[in-house]
């Protein structure tokens, strides 16, 4: 993993501290695309399982929209930015964590670009929950309504040349040429992360990369 500050030990105790307004500490882990909140992510719930704090990884990509709707809506080549998640489903999701025993989710799977109903499912011995995602510090309508949720936010900070370069580093990875990976990234990836870059929320805790 890279190097953080702070580093993941002590955003572990952070955490761990962190009071809680329902049965389950919901911590949000909010970055631009390519900004390691996945990797991050799980290495927070390795280490604060093996503290005995039961914690499970939610990913937001679950809520992507179906492609054929993004095709209807004209957003295919988009999906990814905000107006291509169900954001009020993933709204309900969050407050169902806050009060219910069990809980299912939808997972995402990459290799079929599709979302999976019912892939995950959050039981009752869950005590914190840490939900991954690019949006869930974003300041605009619907999204901005999610921050009251929160137990505790993170936010990845990493600056925007950094991203820019792992994305175009992404598509070159799946055999694409220089163009044309610096086309599709800066197409919707690079411009996501402008997005969010413009309109954040702020976080109780900012992860800078070092």
């Amino acid at each position: 993993m890279m190097a953080l500050d702070p580093p993941v030990a002590t955003l572990i105790d952070t955490i761990r501290a962190a009071p809680r307004a329902g049965r389950r500490r919901l911590v949000a882990l909010a970055g631009a695309p390519a900004s390691g909140k996945s990797t991050l992510a799980e290495a927070l719930a390795q280490g604060l399982n093996a503290c005995g704090c039961n914690t499970q990884v939610v990913p937001m990509d679950g809520f992507h929209l179906h492609n054929p709707i993004l095709i209807e809506r004209g957003l295919l080549d988009r999906k990814g930015a905000p107006a291509t998640f169900d954001v009020l489903g993933f709204a309900h999701l969050i407050s169902r964590l806050h009060a219910e025993d069990e809980v299912f989710y939808p997972t995402f799977d990459r290799a079929r670009d599709i979302a999976i109903a019912g892939g995950g499912l959050i039981g009752p011995h869950c005590d914190t929950v840490i939900i991954e995602g690019n949006y869930l510090l974003l300041d605009t309508p619907q999204w901005r309504d999610l921050h009251k949720h929160w137990d505790l936010s993170i936010r990845l900070d990493v600056p925007l040349p950094t991203l820019e370069k792992r994305l175009i580093d992404r598509w070159l990875d799946h055999g694409l040429s220089q163009e044309d990976a610096t086309a599709r990234a800066t197409r919707n990836d690079i411009a996501n992360a402008h997005t969010i870059a413009q309109a954040t929320l702020p976080a109780n805790v900012t992860v800078t990369t070092v």
